[in-house]
């Protein structure tokens, strides 16, 4: 009996100690699960859960996560007006904003803008933080600059992006002792290879469909 007492009591001071990780777990959760589905809902789930991460890791001492999830919540806002209401090229009116490859003129612009985020961070998080991991935590951020917008574009490759990013904060949440989060992370990235693929198969559907319509037009 007392030994069930206290797997009870030990199981209560678990979920206590961990209640803001299990709740924002279950959202990533939904979150991603949108973005599968490429379905505009994820950026309101978005603006969600970056509001709950920031105190989540500013207590465990992630101060560049923290100050992401500022931008998060941001640019959450950003691609749900831009899926709502922006266009690409050959895009028809009224028509839902397709899913393409990130043109190749963009790739070094996107690099140098990493670079850049990297070090500023980076520089950021030794001189005014107690930051054990700055490397890394500067790594994964600075990437999530360039993963986050090439969502709110639609660009294929964003998932290329966050397996990268998933692999390496996974690690990192492990590292401070935040479970369930770091196995969210570990989840994202098989997530993230099976998205791929389907956005992949969705790109091939739009690019027939818009063929077949233009076919039609000509005729």
């Amino acid at each position: 009996m007392k030994e069930r007492v206290d797997g009870v009591l030990s199981m209560t001071s678990f979920i206590t100690n961990h209640w803001l990780d299990i709740l924002t777990t279950i959202i990533g959760l939904v979150y991603i699960a949108l973005e599968y589905k490429a379905s505009i809902w994820l950026w309101a789930v978005g603006i969600v859960m970056p509001a709950l991460d920031i105190y989540l890791y500013w207590t465990h001492g992630l101060y560049a996560d923290a100050g992401m999830s500022v931008y998060y919540m941001l640019a959450a806002i950003y691609g749900l007006l831009i899926w709502k209401f922006g266009r690409k090229r050959y895009q028809k009116a009224n028509e839902e904003m397709p899913i393409t490859h990130m043109p190749a003129r963009l790739y070094l612009p996107s690099l140098l803008f990493f670079a850049v985020a990297w070090l500023v961070i980076y520089y950021i998080l030794i001189t005014f933080t107690d930051s054990n991991i700055p490397v890394l935590d500067s790594f994964t951020n600075a990437l999530s600059f360039v993963g986050l917008w090439t969502l709110a574009r639609k660009y294929i490759e964003q998932w290329l992006f966050w397996i990268v990013v998933d692999v390496i904060s996974s690690g990192l949440y492990v590292y401070k002792e935040i479970p369930f989060k770091a196995g969210l992370y570990a989840l994202y990235v098989v997530i993230a290879v099976m998205g791929y693929y389907q956005w992949k198969s969705m790109m091939k559907k739009t690019s027939h469909a818009l063929s077949a319509s233009s076919s039609n037009d000509i005729i």
